[in-house]
């Protein structure tokens, strides 16, 4: 079963790409150009003796590194040497790399490779117009197919969030846009101010134009969202460039209640938790079906003893006998469970018993750590509204003497909300950042993914201009 997108990887497809053999440099060349096919590489590019092309690429005098370019027909690589078209001998290069990677049976050739199911049916009818052929083949047993994001607004914005931890497997669910949500969360709970957040949103809009940092402009709606949550807890917290009382307080001020903030906070990481250990659960059963998901920490046995935790402070909390009975018992349960798949993991034996037991206290102990990291939300939430309430105190003070101290106070104000935003928003990003990677994601993935790369070279156009070629010396 495959998740609707953008919840899973695009799914691919196990291809042969079959040709008779005369005509190979023909479908290598309409393959590069789709750049739709990551080809297997039967041998390793470090074994294959070094081709023609790549010997005149390497006898030129090449300034720079060259786009690789392909043409239609096979060319003359003495030509292109005293042409100067380091880019269509890079092309031919690389070319004769894959071209090596065929396997030949009599006048046949075949290349083996991965694409992507949708893209399929257009592969196959540029293929038919040489006689060669796209046929889908069963995928290895135990191997996965590589992993390529699936395409939409939310996977560009938050993808590099998940991107940077780890390559999301194929059977697993890509949780970018949950883990972009709850990572704009937790920095607004850190960086509430409505002042501050709505500068994020219009460095966000101007990401957007391209007019700022250019490169970040497909992960604009990143910065918004981050920016649009500063700017909701800026009005709960009532800060408005500190607590200048130009918003009203609509939930608590932290200075003034920092316990039930902090209590909100820890609540906030156990619901966040909850949902990693969901994702978790789903991964391992379409990693491994039910006795990865029951026994894996990440799975059933880790939800158990998390769920036990919640019931066990909850019994405490409310002195409630039974559900206290109820903790025990599940935190048993899941014990067990996590021992078992600790110890299998281990390869048994004693030495595997004594490995399974330790790494069952960490998982335990690490469940409180886990849980009691998201106070962190309240304690850097409280310490961006100490540095606005020390701002805006100052800008009083000097106010209030009126005269020359006027301009005083405005610089002060100007300066430290400048310093607090520039200082508080680097401090809010990296905490966020920390908590997705150390308490979310370690119980979303087990395993990594490999990355889908097709092999994409362009074919040149029949008569490209001269400034196109990338000039090299004449041997």
């Amino acid at each position: 079963m495959r998740w609707p997108e953008p919840a899973a990887p695009m799914a691919m497809t196990r291809v042969a790409l079959v040709v008779p053999q005369h005509a190979l440099r023909d479908l290598l060349v309409r393959v590069a150009d789709a750049g739709t096919v990551e080809i297997d590489q039967v041998t390793p590019p470090a074994d294959l003796p070094l081709g023609d092309a790549a010997r005149a690429l390497q006898g030129a005098a090449d300034r720079g590194q060259p786009s690789p370019l392909l043409s239609e027909a096979a060319p003359d690589l003495d030509a292109l040497v005293h042409a100067g078209r380091a880019d269509l001998l890079a092309g031919e290069a690389e070319l004769s790399g894959y071209a090596a990677q065929a396997i030949v049976r009599g006048r046949v050739a075949a290349l083996v490779g991965w694409t992507p199911t949708a893209g399929l049916p257009e592969l196959s009818a540029r293929l038919t117009e040489i006689g060669a052929a796209a046929v889908r083949l069963p995928p290895p047993p135990g191997v996965d197919p590589p992993s390529a994001p699936a395409t939409g607004r939310a996977r560009r914005a938050f993808g590099p969030l998940v991107d940077t931890y780890a390559t999301v497997p194929y059977r697993d669910v890509d949780p970018s846009l949950p883990a972009g949500i709850a990572y704009a969360v937790m920095f607004g709970a850190m960086f509430g101010d409505v002042g501050h957040g709505a500068l994020l949103m219009v460095l966000a809009l101007l990401v957007r134009s391209g007019r700022l940092l250019p490169a970040l402009r497909p992960h604009w709606l990143f910065v918004a969202a981050a920016g649009g949550c500063a700017t909701l807890f800026g009005l709960a917290y009532g800060e408005f460039f500190g607590p200048t009382g130009v918003v009203p307080v609509l939930w608590l001020s932290p200075m003034d209640h920092p316990v039930p903030l902090l209590l909100a906070a820890v609540g906030f990481g156990g619901v966040l938790l909850a949902g990693a250990y969901v994702l978790g659960i789903v991964d391992r059963l379409r990693e491994g079906g039910w006795p990865v998901a029951l026994y894996a920490p990440s799975g059933f046995a880790g939800a158990l003893l998390f769920v036990a935790a919640g019931l066990a402070a909850a019994a405490w909390r409310w002195h409630v006998p039974a559900m206290g009975l109820a903790a025990g018992a599940l935190a048993l349960l899941g014990a067990v469970l996590a021992f078992v798949g600790l110890r299998a993991g281990s390869g048994g034996g004693p030495s595997g018993t004594v490995q399974a037991a330790v790494e069952l206290f960490d998982l335990v102990v690490r469940l409180g750590a886990n849980v009691a990291s998201f106070a962190r939300l309240a304690a850097f939430g409280l310490t961006h509204a100490v540095l606005g309430w020390i701002v805006w105190r100052a800008t009083v003070a000097l106010w209030d003497r009126g005269g020359l101290l006027l301009a005083a106070a405005v610089l002060v104000f100007l300066i430290g909300n400048a310093l607090s935003f520039g200082l508080e928003a680097l401090v809010a990003g990296v905490q966020a950042l920390r908590l997705a990677y150390y308490e979310l994601f370690s119980r979303v993935f087990r395993l990594e993914g490999r990355p889908f790369r097709p092999w994409r070279v362009p074919t040149a156009p029949a008569e490209a201009p001269e400034e196109a070629a990338c000039p090299v010396s004449a041997r």
